[in-house]
C-alpha cells in the first residue's frame, strides 16, 4: 500500500506543537513500518531531519511540490498532485486537506479553538501574500465552498471554521488527540462519533527524561544565563495560552511574596497578543524578573526543565498540550490551567489552578515553590503519569487507522 503523508509541517525549521505531531509519528512509522511505501510531500526541499529518514528507509521517498505562494500550498498544490498522482491512502497531520483527494484520506484535528476562543484569531490574517494569489486562492476555495454547501469570508476564524467543516465532512477519518477534543468536535459539528478516533500525543521520552547529566545541565543554564531559581513556561506567547494573566499573577506573586526571588522563563514564538505581554511586563516592572528567551532548540529544553523550580501552564484552551507531559517526564513540579483536556492528560500529577483568577494562579505558584512535600509528590506523580504516553504508541495506532481505511 502507498501512503503519502503531508510532510510541508514536519519539515519545518523551527517546530511547535503540529511540527513535531508530525515530525515524530513521520519518525516512528519510518521504524515500525517497513512493508508499506511512503511518499513525503512538501513545500520545501528536506530538511535533514526527515533527508535522513528517507535515506535510511528504503520504503520512504519524498516529492518537493513548489508554489508560488507561502500559504494555501495543501489546499493547492497538493490538490494538483492528488490530480495526477494520488497514493492510495492520504494522511494530512492537520486539519486541513487538500481540495481533490484521494477517497482514502485521513487527517488529524488537534482542537478547534477558534470557536471557542475566537477573539484571539480576529486580528491574523489567512494570507500575507502578493494580491493576485491572494485572489486567485479565495476565489477558488469560494467555488468549492458552493460545492459543499458552505459559505466562506475571507478571515482567519472563518477560513479555520471552513477548511474544518470541509475535513470532517470530506475525509474517510479523522483523528483527534484527546477525548475532549473529540467531544467538542462532535457537539460543534454534529459529527457522528464513529468517525472519529482519539489517539493520544506522545513526547521524545530520549530527550524528556530524569535528569543524570549534570554537567550538561551546568552548561545549558550558563549558555542562557539562568543562575537563579525560575519558573518556566514553553509555548507560544499569546493571548491564547494566558500569558498576560499568567505575568499578572506573578507580579501579585512577588508583591505578596518579598522573600520568594524566582523568576519566570518563556519559550516560544510571539503570538496574537504579544505587543500586551510585553506591555504588562513594562507596566508591572518585570523587565528584570520576565526573561523572553524566544523560540529554543529541542536540545536545550529537557536542561532547562531540569533547571526550573516548577513548570507553569495557564492555557485558556488545548487539545492536548505535549509540554505537559514533556515537563512531568524531566520531574518538574507542574502547575497548569484546570480545563478538562489537562485533566485528561495529566490526571492526578499536576496542580490545578483557576485560570480566570490571577489570585489563584499566584497562590498555587506559591505553594508549589514553597511547600518540599507537594513538590515531592507532584514530581512521583509525574513521572508515572507521562510513562502512558509515546510516540511509539502514537505511530502505531496511527497506523491502525490507516490500515483500518
Amino acid at each position: 500500500m502507498t501512503i503519502g503523508i503531508d510532510a510541508s509541517r514536519a519539515n519545518r525549521v523551527y517546530k511547535t506543537g503540529t511540527e513535531w505531531y508530525s515530525y515524530y509519528l513521520i519518525k516512528n512509522l519510518a521504524e515500525i513500518d517497513h512493508k508499506n511505501r511512503y511518499i513525503l510531500y512538501t513545500d520545501q526541499p528536506l530538511a535533514e531531519e526527515l533527508a535522513q529518514i528517507v535515506r535510511q528507509h528504503k520504503n520512504f521517498t519524498a516529492r518537493c511540490l513548489k508554489w508560488p505562494s507561502h500559504y494555501f500550498w495543501t489546499l493547492g498544490r497538493l490538490s494538483l498532485e492528488m490530480l495526477f498522482r494520488r497514493p492510495r491512502v492520504l494522511f494530512v497531520p492537520a486539519h486541513s486537506i487538500p481540495l481533490i483527494h484521494p477517497r482514502r484520506t485521513i487527517t488529524t484535528i488537534h482542537d478547534i479553538a477558534f470557536k471557542r476562543e475566537g477573539g484571539v484569531y480576529l486580528e491574523q490574517t489567512v494570507d500575507r501574500g502578493s494580491h493576485f494569489w491572494r485572489s486567485f486562492l479565495v476565489s477558488l476555495i469560494k467555488h468549492f465552498s458552493l460545492f459543499t454547501g458552505q459559505g466562506y469570508k475571507y478571515d482567519s476564524t472563518t477560513y479555520l471554521d471552513w477548511s474544518t467543516r470541509y475535513a470532517l465532512r470530506h475525509a474517510k477519518k479523522i483523528i483527534t488527540v484527546s477525548n475532549y477534543t473529540k467531544e467538542e468536535i462532535e457537539r460543534t459539528y454534529q459529527v457522528r462519533s464513529g468517525k472519529i478516533t482519539v489517539i493520544h500525543n506522545g513526547y521524545n521520552n530520549l530527550l524528556y527524561r530524569k535528569n543524570d547529566e549534570p554537567a550538561k545541565l551546568k552548561a545549558t543554564l550558563e549558555k542562557y544565563g539562568l543562575n537563579f531559581p525560575y519558573l518556566l513556561y514553553v509555548g507560544r506567547l499569546e493571548k491564547k495560552k494566558n500569558i498576560p494573566m499568567l505575568l499578572e499573577a506573578f507580579a501579585l506573586l512577588r508583591e505578596n511574596n518579598p522573600e520568594i526571588k524566582t523568576k519566570l522563563v518563556l519559550i516560544g514564538h510571539a503570538g496574537f497578543g504579544y505587543d500586551e505581554i510585553k506591555y504588562i511586563i513594562e507596566e508591572y516592572d518585570l523587565n528584570s524578573e520576565v526573561l523572553l528567551l524566544g523560540w529554543v532548540a529541542e536540545a536545550d529544553l529537557p536542561y532547562l526543565h531540569h533547571g526550573a523550580q516548577a513548570f507553569v501552564f495557564p492555557s485558556r484552551h488545548e487539545g492536548f498540550g505535549i509540554p505537559v507531559i514533556q515537563a512531568l517526564a524531566c520531574g518538574v513540579p507542574t502547575a497548569v490551567s484546570d480545563i478538562p483536556v489537562l485533566r485528561e492528560v495529566a490526571g492526578e500529577a499536576a496542580l490545578y489552578f483557576n485560570k480566570e483568577s490571577k489570585n489563584d494562579i499566584a497562590e498555587k505558584l506559591k505553594d508549589i515553590i514553597s511547600d518540599d512535600k507537594l513538590r515531592a509528590d507532584l514530581v512521583r506523580r509525574g513521572y508515572e503519569r507521562a510513562s502512558h504516553f509515546s510516540w511509539r504508541k502514537c505511530a502505531e495506532e496511527t497506523l491502525e487507522a490507516i490500515k483500518a481505511l
